[in-house]
């Protein structure tokens, strides 16, 4: 599969010394949506190759013996939740990707018990634990970014002296990645229950 990396956080200092994100550079939009750029109304064809690994999720088997089951034999979900190393094993799957999955696991368990980080104390995790600078901002931060399991705020402040902006990095904890898959599922059950519902009225009529 072709793979992309996630658009990185890199950690900019400022006047401040405080980490910033540099700006990522992206790609043209032609390059991204196939655009019809050309007269007459041609659209560039995308070539059939793997998702890129920034745009994808692992789903082992439904029934895979790595994970533990999320419904009964009737198709009924089950009322067990999966832990927090359960859930990422589905962002950063163990059996490919084990160093980024417990750098996120040691990180997210930092934020759970915080509930904010700050620039400052992005930098001691990441010196405590003794992890790459360039793992952790270009590759685990932007990816649990980027589905939606942390959200990453900015605020905007001038120093006094010199007049010059800074903005000073906070990470929460998100309900987004919550939401999307729920929003997948839900969808799901209402087209399932859609097309039951009329094969039953056109059986009754």
């Amino acid at each position: 599969m072709a793979s992309e990396p996630d658009q990185p956080i890199q950690e900019v200092k400022s006047s401040a010394g405080l980490p910033e994100q540099a700006p990522a550079r992206r790609k043209p939009v032609e390059q991204e949506q196939g655009f019809q750029g050309k007269p007459g109304g041609q659209k560039k064809s995308i070539a059939s190759r793997g998702i890129p690994s920034k745009d994808s999720l692992y789903l082992p088997p439904f029934n895979s013996p790595s994970m533990r089951p999320f419904e009964d034999g009737s198709g009924a979900i089950t009322h067990t939740f999966w832990d927090l190393s359960e859930v990422l094993n589905f962002v950063f799957p163990r059996h490919y990707q084990l160093k980024y999955n417990e750098i996120a696991e040691k990180f997210l368990l930092q934020l759970i018990k915080s509930l904010t980080l700050d620039g400052p104390a992005l930098g001691n995790f990441v010196k405590a634990n003794g992890i790459s600078k360039a793992t952790f901002y270009n590759r685990v931060l932007p990816r649990l970014k980027r589905i939606g399991i942390i959200k990453v705020e900015r605020d905007t402040l001038v120093a006094l002296e010199s007049k010059r902006k800074f903005r000073p990095m906070k990470i929460h904890l998100s309900k987004t990645f919550g939401n999307y898959l729920n929003k997948i599922g839900n969808s799901w059950h209402a087209i399932v229950d859609t097309a039951r519902e009329k094969a039953q009225v056109k059986e009754e009529g």
